[in-house]
């Protein structure tokens, strides 16, 4: 393998209530959760996705299959980890991600805070948080919300959904 390789990822769960919102790998506070076999963190899934697809290396549900009972309820965040395993074995590495999170709510705000001394936004927080995670600067991570204008089960607060693009090259 050499040069670059992009990967993207999509993933959509139903809003429930009664479970805890996840989303970037943290908890956000919302009246409905994200029903899945795991805690349902459709950013982190979409990740994962594009990362798999990236590397050549199939999709999330070839190494978390919803099947699996050791997966029940399981951190999005391990499996992300372990995504990343992956990828540090083939020798790429991460170039720049980019994201889309489609929700009506909870809102994500904007990406920067016009003054510094205002509380981060919650994207702002999925930001640093996802750079963490992949261990990469945060300026290699975009993280943009959309709502769907009221249409179909995301614009009628039923659901969220997130897409992911990925570019990753060959370590030197």
């Amino acid at each position: 393998m050499s040069g670059n390789y992009i990967g993207f990822g999509f993933d959509i769960h139903r809003l429930i209530k009664g479970k805890p919102l996840v989303l970037g790998g943290l908890r956000l506070p919302h009246s409905q959760g994200l029903l899945g076999h795991s805690d349902g963190d459709v950013l982190l899934h979409a990740v994962c996705d594009a990362l798999l697809g990236a590397a050549g290396l199939g999709d999330i549900g070839m190494f978390f299959p919803d099947t699996d009972p050791k997966f029940k309820n399981i951190a999005s965040t391990l499996l992300l980890r372990q995504v990343m395993n992956k990828i540090k074995r083939k020798k790429l590495r991460i170039k720049n991600l980019d994201t889309v999170i489609f929700a009506e709510r909870p809102k994500l705000g904007s990406q920067k805070s016009k003054v510094k001394s205002q509380k981060l936004t919650p994207r702002t927080k999925i930001r640093n948080n996802l750079a963490k995670i992949l261990g990469i600067s945060k300026n290699k991570v975009n993280i943009k919300a959309k709502t769907m204008e009221k249409l179909g089960p995301i614009g009628a607060r039923k659901a969220l959904a997130a897409t992911a693009v990925v570019l990753l090259n060959k370590k030197n």
